[in-house]
């Protein structure tokens, strides 16, 4: 699958419809999703960091990038792929890696180790990363002011901009609470991106809000080894 067709996935949608993308660990999640009839998949750094035996942001990219390509081999849908901050790969070879794994899209977060990063210089890095996949990936810009920061929506909405100016095709303000995604959706043109969780939005709210699309991060995968622990637990009896 192409770029280009998962970037229509996100356009032209009904409004309070998102694009719903669960997150696979591995290429048997990512089987079970595409056979449940989802159109596409966005793997979780974090889901995969856990199924590999790594702490959330302690993969090695080797490691990442190979899972990465495990999943796209095992289904015939678009795969995107969260890669963290970039793992400090040059914009070609960060490109290059992920084509390679069969990717057609990626999340790039706009901090590093825990802490928020200068946005016209993260503005600059998505830029580049767009200049050398061309069409080929669909860019979607993480901003992490509500995980790292003051949880300023104005700041967020600031930072988006300056991402959707760079060439970044989608927006993720992730962790963002109601009122802030609205206000997001409102601040910013083009696809934006939620984080469906517990104690955040539903999907349905998340699609009521404005959102484009919804995806899980590692919670998923969190489920998946609860019901592992209760299963093991009636196995001992």
């Amino acid at each position: 699958m192409t770029a280009s067709a998962f970037r229509a996935l996100h356009h032209d949608r009904p409004a309070g419809d998102p694009l719903v993308l669960p997150g696979p660990w591995d290429a048997a999640s990512a089987r079970a999703f595409v056979d449940a009839g989802f159109p596409a998949l966005a793997v979780p750094s974090a889901g995969v960091a856990a199924s590999l035996g790594y702490e959330d942001g302690a993969t090695p990219a080797d490691e990442m990038f190979a899972a990465i390509a495990r999943i796209t081999r095992a289904v015939a849908v678009p795969v995107s792929a969260d890669i963290e901050d970039g793992y400090g790969l040059a914009p070609g070879e960060l490109v290059a890696r992920l084509l390679d794994a069969g990717a057609v899209g990626c999340n790039l977060e706009d901090s590093s180790g825990g802490v928020l990063q200068d946005a016209r210089r993260h503005a600059d890095r998505l830029a580049e990363v767009r200049a050398a996949a061309g069409g080929r990936l669909f860019v979607n810009a993480r901003v992490d002011t509500f995980l790292h920061g003051a949880g300023d929506p104005a700041e967020a909405v600031a930072r988006a901009r300056l991402y959707v100016a760079a060439g970044a095709d989608c927006i993720y303000p992730i962790a963002a609470p109601a009122t802030a995604l609205a206000a997001v959706r409102a601040g910013v043109e083009g696809p934006v991106n939620a984080l469906a969780t517990p104690d955040g939005p539903a999907v349905a709210e998340c699609g009521r809000l404005g959102a484009t699309r919804v995806t899980f991060g590692p919670a998923l995968q969190r489920r998946a080894t609860a019901a592992a622990r209760e299963i093991a637990g009636r196995l001992r009896g």
